[in-house]
């Protein structure tokens, strides 16, 4: 069984010391290839760091909402240098955060735009971030015709109607350990309505770690465990999930697997 990890962050702090480490566990767990996801220049610094070091590490690169409010035009033009790396399959994480951010919505709202535009022109998908803005960030989705580049909603947490909304603009979706929760009972659903041919798995790491490890630190390795709750959601084999997440995010990647 070979798992792709959509959506990781060797690259944060708690983790980027021991990243050999944790790649080496991943890879006993099944899960041979991920993408660490930047959200500043730090962050986007240390994603292509790895990429560069580890052949099944891939860069997603951008600036979160959360940090939208330190982009400027010198960031700018540093990113779209950056975004031309050949490990690079994605911009991200980008989108919109109302849940106790720093970064004023309108600030948030434009600079998200901004790497929609940049994204069209260097012809990358997306990978979005979304907290408390379903409607903003599905409104900006549209009006910026995201279909003409696909993404991905990161770490989808919504219910079957958003998921629908999504897929109708020609998004993936990938879900996290947030779907192995014992209470999320509509992410559970959302699981079960969601076409194979458009799902991706990923851990958030050090974030959001699946049942039954729940509190604890995550790592690549623990996307096992997702897989695993979203086949006894599927009623199918966890083998099949782990095909179509590992397919699904190399066609969306454009990443040719050798």
């Amino acid at each position: 069984m070979k798992i792709f990890d959509s959506h990781t962050h060797l690259n944060d702090e708690s983790l980027y010391p021991q990243a050999a480490q944790y790649a080496r566990h991943a890879n006993q767990l099944g899960v041979v290839k991920l993408a660490n996801v930047g959200s500043n220049q730090l962050l986007n610094d240390r994603s292509l760091e790895l990429a560069a070091t580890y052949p099944n590490m891939y860069s997603i690169i951008g600036w979160h909402p959360e940090d939208s409010i330190h982009y400027h035009e010198a960031q700018e033009r540093l990113l779209i240098e950056q975004l031309q790396s050949p490990s690079v399959v994605a911009v991200g994480e980008i989108g919109l955060d109302y849940h106790q951010t720093i970064s004023p919505r309108h600030v948030q709202k434009t600079v998200f735009k901004r790497q929609i535009e940049i994204a069209k022109q260097l012809h990358l998908p997306i990978s979005v971030h979304n907290r408390d803005a379903f409607e903003d960030t599905y409104a900006i989705l549209k009006e910026m015709a995201v279909w003409q580049i696909g993404g991905v909603m990161h770490s989808f947490n919504g219910d079957v109607e958003w998921l629908k909304k999504f897929l109708d603009l020609g998004m993936s979706v990938s879900y996290s350990g947030v779907a192995s929760f014992k209470k999320t009972h509509e992410v559970h659903e959302a699981v079960r309505h969601t076409p194979f041919d458009r799902m991706l798995v990923e851990t958030d790491a050090p974030y959001l770690a699946p049942e039954p490890l729940r509190g604890k630190q995550n790592e690549p390795a623990y996307t096992l465990y997702t897989v695993e709750a979203i086949a006894r959601f599927c009623d199918v084999n966890p083998e099949i999930i782990a095909d179509h997440t590992y397919e699904n995010s190399l066609h969306l990647f454009g990443i040719e697997d050798k």
